[in-house]
């Protein structure tokens, strides 16, 4: 938590305020006092020695902010920091603002567990609610450039940067890249204003999940990001690293949106059933269960100790977000860390400056109770969000409530549940299986559904792309949303049925549709269950003469869970760099070795590739102090950065090394361009080696080392880098944008970057020939082995191991099977005979069928 020292040349000034600041958040902020001199005969003064002490009292990570009142005050705390550490320098800052209602705010803030920057923020905005209060004029007091509405002060002095970028990812700004967008915003001092070009909106905020979600960004929407502030620079490099790295979601794939076929012979059209929103496929037939979620009654009442009633509100937050935090935790696990980012835009959501702004306006000002202030911003914001022409954003209102929701139980001490009829459970995992009959149910709910209780989910309201129905997909529970209201009348206990697909439900429903439905229940159950036998088998083709191992791409431990339910036989690329993002400093070698000894455990003794850092100025991480960089992709990057640094690199191989006994560990070097590199990267893995024998470390003395191959130069050279290690991956990602000299970025380019293109895959087969006649294997980590039409090809040139996505292995292995070893060289060959990635899938379509 951030700690404040307030310096004051009158020591009971400074108790005082330490007094009132501490009354305020109960003590939990750590408060330090350094103030008068020992002089009893003139007792006001400052001391730098006192002031550094104080600030040594109280320090920890999170940082310490210092208030000063006058003159030789700010003098004494400037000194005081020349006895500090350089480290410990970096997170003691100096704040301008007044000593009083800065301390206060500034105390709030850090109870709510705030970083240093939003903390020093509310201090210095502290004085704007006593301004706007007494009809002030506040730009009188803070300036005439002063923009209010963030809270702190801009220097006029202070040049605005500016950048443009273009959004990738297929679904732009939704939860997840919205929320490391506006985390990564809020983690710098300067204003950061971003604004959608392609749509025309205004500039809003981009440390407000609000904000930035309604900018309604899509795929190839164009964004103009300024920064106006002392990290400009800083904030602005690591923004666009963000966003040219697709929030690294590169290889996330949501799951499918349900498909309502033309028509459903199956089913006599004389039969009644109600008509819904296909929501998450599947067949349910159950009992029915009546939910009805209760929207808290909130009363609306003045108040006069509003610092008491804006605290109420900030410990409320609080506890909202733990809860939150558990939550996330928790759907990790059990709906994969990419629908769980959901939670992620939650946590934000409670720390938004534009709704805390306005609930404490109406605290202050109008002297409303919490609940009554909190309740209206949330209804005014819901509001805006239904009145959205982007159907996708206007599902987002459902997300306004579930957090609105749960911080009004929090301040009213409700119970976070749904109340449901007399003479049904008080709870949504039921006591028996059945069907949740409900006018809405929040993302938050149903991401704490059993998917063994709750069988099927009827709601009035919603649609197939909200939250819910998202969350409810990836847990298999079909869905059917925006029924009738007809569907509020059945009785519980009433059999009910339910086809995802189709939207249709049936209340008792008659024999021959009940028949009709298990049927595609059935059907349904087998295909599944045949998919997960193939996936988990070895991907062999069908003549039974060739196997292909198929291991899984990976970011972290939940990734690992995932791939190995889905048939992974090893994990072929660990992404590390993930390991570094989202902090401060770099990963330390204690939680390093604690994530890949985590990851080893569950493997057992299957293969995995940890690949060494892997960053640069495509994708910078800010603390690394990476420089600006016209062309990032062709840069200091990858290898290269790391051979500069040998300390992070030499930190990363002993966390590698250190659990690799006992396991199948391999280290993997990415952008390997010369020979040299390959050479100095191996000389410093000897050199960790060396030491930890001399410490008597054991780790595997055998431990396989390899390459990617992702830069034209490592396949000419191939013949001569197969020589150094133990096997090659090929990353066709960078392999595919440098052999096309195409910025994957860059979207007037962006389509001659095609894995398929014969000259990428000449570059594949040129590399396999290299690999085998030295004698070691070769497999391949990019994009390319998702693509199904690619898996002949990939067969046929002879790799021995694919490395992708986890939700695409079954995909995989199901088309190796299908394929005799004949067929797949014969694809191969014909295709490496095309000019066009476009009359290679043409080409192999019509040799499938």
């Amino acid at each position: 938590m951030v700690g404040i020292v307030i310096v004051s040349h009158s020591r009971q000034l400074a108790e005082g305020v330490r007094e009132l600041a501490a009354q305020m958040v109960q003590g939990k902020v750590p408060l330090a006092v350094a103030a008068g001199i020992d002089d009893p005969e003139n007792p006001l003064g400052t001391d730098a020695m006192q002031v550094y002490e104080a600030i040594a009292s109280i320090y920890n990570d999170q940082g310490v902010i210092v208030l000063m009142d006058l003159g030789s005050a700010l003098m004494s705390a400037e000194m005081a920091l020349e006895f500090l550490s350089e480290e410990q320098r970096e997170k003691v800052h100096l704040c301008e603002a007044p000593l009083v209602e800065g301390a206060i705010a500034a105390a709030v803030a850090a109870a709510s567990g705030r970083n240093i920057q939003q903390v020093m923020a509310q201090a210095r905005g502290a004085l704007v609610a006593k301004a706007t209060q007494l009809g002030v004029n506040v730009s009188h007091i803070l300036g005439e450039t002063t923009d209010v509405d963030t809270l702190s002060f801009v220097i006029e002095e202070q040049v605005t940067k500016e950048i443009r970028l273009t959004v990738r990812n297929p679904l732009g700004l939704h939860a997840r890249p919205a929320a490391k967008f506006v985390a990564t915003a809020a983690g710098f001092q300067s204003q950061i204003k971003v604004q959608n070009i392609t749509k025309g909106t205004e500039a809003v905020r981009a440390d407000s999940i609000n904000q930035v979600a309604t900018l309604g960004v899509r795929q190839k929407h164009e964004l103009v990001i300024t920064a106006t502030g002392s990290d400009a620079d800083e904030a602005l490099a690591a923004l666009q690293g963000l966003v040219e790295n697709n929030f690294g979601e590169e290889d996330a794939t949501l799951p499918p949106l349900p498909t309502t076929p033309a028509d459903h012979p199956i089913f006599s059209s004389s039969h009644h059933f109600l008509q819904g929103i296909p929501a998450s496929n599947g067949v349910a037939i159950a009992p029915a269960f009546l939910y009805h979620p209760t929207l808290l009654n909130i009363q609306q009442y003045h108040v006069e100790n509003i610092e008491q009633e804006w605290q109420r509100l900030q410990v409320a937050l609080q506890i909202a977000h733990e809860e939150i935090q558990a939550l996330l935790s928790q759907a990790s696990i059990q709906i994969g860390d990419a629908e769980a980012a959901i939670f992620d835009a939650h946590l934000l959501f409670l720390e938004d400056p534009v709704i805390l702004e306005s609930v404490h306006q109406r605290i202050f000002e109008q002297h409303l109770n919490a609940e009554a202030a909190w309740q209206a911003v949330i209804n005014e914001l819901a509001n805006n969000y239904r009145t959205i022409e982007d159907s996708y954003l206007r599902e987002r209102v459902a997300d306004v409530v579930d957090v609105g929701q749960r911080v009004l139980r929090v301040l009213s001490r409700f119970e976070s549940h749904i109340i449901i009829s007399d003479d049904s459970p008080t709870h949504l995992n039921l006591s028996e299986p059945g069907i949740l009959i409900t006018t809405d149910i929040t993302p938050s709910d149903t991401a704490r559904l059993d998917p063994t209780r709750v069988l099927g989910i009827c709601t009035t309201s919603g649609s197939a792309l909200s939250h819910s129905a998202i969350i409810a997909r990836r847990l298999g529970i079909p869905a059917i949303f925006g029924l009738p209201p007809e569907i509020l009348q059945v009785a519980n206990h009433t059999i009910v049925a339910l086809d995802g697909e189709s939207g249709r439900v049936w209340t008792e429903p008659e024999p021959d549709i009940q028949t009709a439905l298990e049927t595609k229940r059935n059907a349904q159950q087998i295909a599944h269950q045949q998919a997960i036998a193939t996936a988990t088998s070895p991907a062999v083709t069908r003549d039974k003469t060739r196997q292909i191992k198929v291991y899984a791409n990976i970011g972290g431990i939940s990734d690992t869970e995932e791939a190995l339910s889905l048939g992974a036989e090893g994990v072929g690329l660990f992404r590390t760099e993930f390991l570094y993002l989202d902090r401060t400093t770099p990963p330390s070698e204690e939680e390093q070795l604690a994530v890949y000894q985590r990851i080893a455990q569950l493997l057992h003794n299957r293969p995995l590739i940890i690949r060494t850092l892997d960053v640069g100025g495509d994708k910078p991480i800010p603390y690394l102090n990476f420089p600006q960089e016209s062309n990032p992709f062709l840069g200091w990057r990858g290898i290269r950065f790391c051979l500069d640094n040998p300390d992070i690199l030499k930190t990363q191989l002993r966390a590698i090394l250190k659990p690799s006994l006992g396991h199948q560990i391999k280290i993997m070097f990415p952008m390997i361009t010369t020979v040299q590199e390959i050479q100095a990267a191996k000389a410093i893995l000897a050199e960790v080696q060396a030491e930890l024998r001399q410490a008597g470390v054991p780790f595997d003395q055998k431990m396989e080392v390899g390459i990617m191959v992702e830069i034209p130069s490592a396949v000419v050279l191939a013949e001569e880098l197969a020589a150094e290690v133990d096997f090659f991956s090929i990353g066709t990602n960078d392999l595919t944008q440098y052999v096309m000299a195409a910025d994957r970025t860059h979207p007037q380019v962006a389509t001659l970057v095609d894995a398929m293109h014969p000259a990428v895959l000449r570059m594949i087969q040129q590399t396999v020939q290299a690999a085998h006649k030295a004698g070691i294997w070769v497999g391949l980590c990019g994009e390319l082995a998702a693509d199904p039409l690619a898996a002949p090809i990939l067969l046929g040139l002879g790799l021995d191991e694919v490395s992708l996505n986890a939700q695409g292995i079954p995909g995989f292995k199901q088309a190796i099977a299908q394929l005799t070893m004949v067929e797949a060289e014969a694809i191969a060959a014909s295709a490496l005979q095309q000019d066009s990635a476009d009359k290679i899938r043409t080409l192999i379509r019509q040799m499938l069928t």
